[in-house]
């Protein structure tokens, strides 16, 4: 039997680059934001995913060939693109097909916003 199919979350606004919220050591999220920004971080809860994501970010062009990023893992290429998918989907990543590769680069808003919400240096002492 196949698993249900879900909605994704609509995506974050990512037209500027002002953080979705303060840091949650500060203000509470409502629940649009945490239903939108849990999908992030449920992506990012595999560790293959965690490592894919990595390689992207740090790709040294500011993107990287999934040529580049099947050989580093001792999966299927199928299961890479699974999970190449998951971060597409979550918001994390952009793709583009050139010729019969497919290139993955970053969503730096996305993962400021992550990271403006988790900030330690907000936490009060």
């Amino acid at each position: 039997m196949s698993k249900p199919a879900t909605t994704a979350p609509a995506p974050l606004d990512e037209s500027n680059d002002v953080p979705c919220c303060p840091p949650m050591t500060q203000q509470r999220i409502d629940s649009a934001t945490a239903v939108n920004l849990s999908a992030a971080f449920k992506a990012l809860g595999d560790p293959v995913r965690l490592q894919l994501m990595s390689m992207i970010a740090s790709a040294p062009d500011g993107e990287i060939c999934v040529c580049d990023l099947t050989p580093a893992f001792e999966v299927s290429g199928s299961t890479i693109s699974h999970h190449l998918k998951t971060l597409r989907e979550a918001g994390l990543v952009d793709a583009e097909r050139r010729a019969s590769w497919v290139y993955y680069r970053p969503r730096p808003a996305l993962m400021r916003q992550l990271a403006t919400l988790l900030d330690p240096a907000a936490i009060a002492q």
